[in-house]
Formats: C-alpha cells, sequence, structure tokens
C-alpha cells in the first residue's frame, strides 16, 4: 500500500478523532487516582504493558506465521487500550474511573514504548537482512501527535468549554466509529484475494491473544484482592488495545498492508469477546449487590 489518501490522511483523522472524545470525557481527577489508588493501576499497568507484549511473543513465536503477520502482532500487543474499552467497561458494570486512568496513562507510556519494541519484534521476525524499522524520533512525534495531543486538545476542551465538550463528545463518538468501520473495510478490500492466505493465522493468533490477555488481566487481579469492579476493568483494559493504533503505525508510519491484517482482524473480534464480557460482568454485579 502506497502512501495514499487513507494512509496519509484517513486513518490519522480516524485516531485523533477517537483520542479528541476520549479526552472530552477526561478530568485532571481521572489521572490523581493513580496516586489514590496505585495497587490497582499499577496491576493494570503491570498487566497491559509488560504481560501483554510478552503473551504476544509467545503466541507469534508458536504459531506459524509470516514475519510482517508475526511484527503486527506484536505491535497490536504493544498498544495502549482503546476508547472501545472504556465503553465495554460501563456496559460490563466495571470500575469505569480505573478503566478511563488505565487507557489515558498507557496512552502516554506506549508513546515512547512502541516505537523501541516494535524495532525489536521487527529484527526478531524479519531478521536482520530484511528487517522493517521504525525510526524512533519520528514515531514517537507522531504517534504523540496523533494520540495524547488529541486527548490532551480534549481534556482543555472539557475543562473550559463543558457544553461545547457535550456536544462534541456525541459528535466524535459517532464520527470514529464509522471511521474505523471505514478503515477496516478498506483494509479488507485491498487485501481480498491474500486474505485467505492469512486467515487461519491472524485468526487464531489474534482470537489467543485478545482472549487469553483478558483471562490473565482478570486473574492476576484477582490474585491481588482488587474488587469484582477492579478485575473485570482490568480484564477489559488487558483484552480490548487500539486496534485503530495498531493499523495506523503499520499501514501508515510502516507502510506495510501485510502488517495491519491482526489489527484489521482484531478490531472486529474483540467486540465479540467484549459482549461474553459484558455478560460475566453483569453477572458478577449482580451476585455482588
Amino acid at each position: 500500500m502506497e502512501s495514499n489518501l487513507f494512509t496519509s490522511l484517513i486513518l490519522p483523522i480516524a485516531l485523533g478523532t477517537m483520542m479528541l472524545g476520549m479526552g472530552l470525557s477526561l478530568v485532571p481527577e481521572d489521572f490523581q487516582r493513580v496516586g489514590k489508588y496505585p495497587q490497582a493501576v499499577v496491576i493494570g499497568l503491570v498487566s497491559q504493558l509488560l504481560v501483554l507484549p510478552l503473551l504476544g511473543f509467545v503466541i507469534a513465536s508458536l504459531i506459524p506465521m509470516q514475519p510482517p503477520i508475526a511484527t503486527g502482532l506484536m505491535i497490536l500487543a504493544l498498544c495502549p487500550g482503546g476508547v472501545s474499552s472504556n465503553l465495554v467497561t460501563f456496559l460490563a458494570r466495571g470500575d469505569v474511573a480505573l478503566s478511563v486512568t488505565l487507557t489515558a496513562v498507557s496512552s502516554l507510556i506506549t508513546v515512547f514504548t512502541i516505537p523501541y519494541f516494535s524495532n525489536l519484534a521487527s529484527h526478531h521476525f524479519f531478521g536482520a537482512g530484511t528487517v522493517v524499522e521504525l525510526p524512533i524520533g519520528t514515531t514517537i512525534g507522531q504517534i504523540f501527535a496523533i494520540t495524547f495531543l488529541p486527548i490532551a486538545i480534549g481534556m482543555g476542551i472539557r475543562q473550559f468549554a463543558p457544553n461545547l465538550s457535550t456536544k462534541l463528545e456525541k459528535l466524535t463518538s459517532m464520527s470514529a466509529t464509522v471511521l474505523l468501520a471505514v478503515i477496516i473495510v478498506v483494509l479488507i478490500i485491498k487485501e481480498w484475494f491474500r486474505l485467505p492466505s492469512f486467515i487461519v493465522e491472524v485468526g487464531v493468533g489474534v482470537l489467543l491473544l485478545n482472549t487469553l490477555s483478558m483471562t490473565t488481566g482478570f486473574y492476576l487481579s484477582k490474585l491481588f484482592k482488587l474488587n469484582y469492579k477492579q478485575q473485570i476493568c482490568i480484564s477489559i483494559e488487558v483484552g480490548m488495545q487500539n486496534g485503530t493504533l495498531a493499523i495506523a503505525i503499520t499501514s501508515g508510519l510502516l507502510n506495510n498492508p501485510d502488517m495491519a491484517i491482526p489489527g484489521a482482524i482484531y478490531s472486529l473480534l474483540m467486540y465479540l469477546t467484549g459482549f461474553v464480557v459484558i455478560v460475566y460482568g453483569r453477572k458478577l454485579s449482580a451476585i455482588g449487590e
């Protein structure tokens, strides 16, 4: 996929719109929860930023995958939680405040971690001769511009123009959903004839990444005796990554549509598993009440 309107304009706009919507829902108190509830935040961040990439690496290493697919799966595992995780946490009656905090903090941290660890994954799966590498400085700047900067702008609007914030939040939510659907459809159309050869390795790998990460997040938080709302939240945050960011990095920054396939398939699949978690979370909530 050559640099075109899709990779250079639609992808950044879609991702920026999603991040702006997240920022419109945030207030400074969301970040203060890091100090108020450190255990839950630390467990969530460790699960998302360390355990999840390790799971991704094991899955990509054990399941036979072409280098672009394996690297794309790793980049997906390195991404933070997306806006969808906050919505699913709300519907599952999990800890929404914790969800928003984890999404925001992980979005900031991964601005710096994604370029470094993506390059390590690329070196491992491609080999030194044909490695596909992200320029560190440029990538950090671009990820910052399309993720954390819109969040900061959204928070500023929420703080100084709350009425405008309320109107924009609904608009950005709808726009982001439409743009994400367009992104996935375009990717599938462009790769339609090659998709059957990818579907088995991508489908199995993505399903394992999604379900194992959710399960690990849930039982890790259970092990540290967090309450059931926090357990549900961390399970969702670890299991629902920002697939749009993964697509933007692989298809846009790396200009490699094959690498984008895991992110596209994942963005569809996570809503199916998310529905299961919503049902389970509501049952836990009924028992807890």
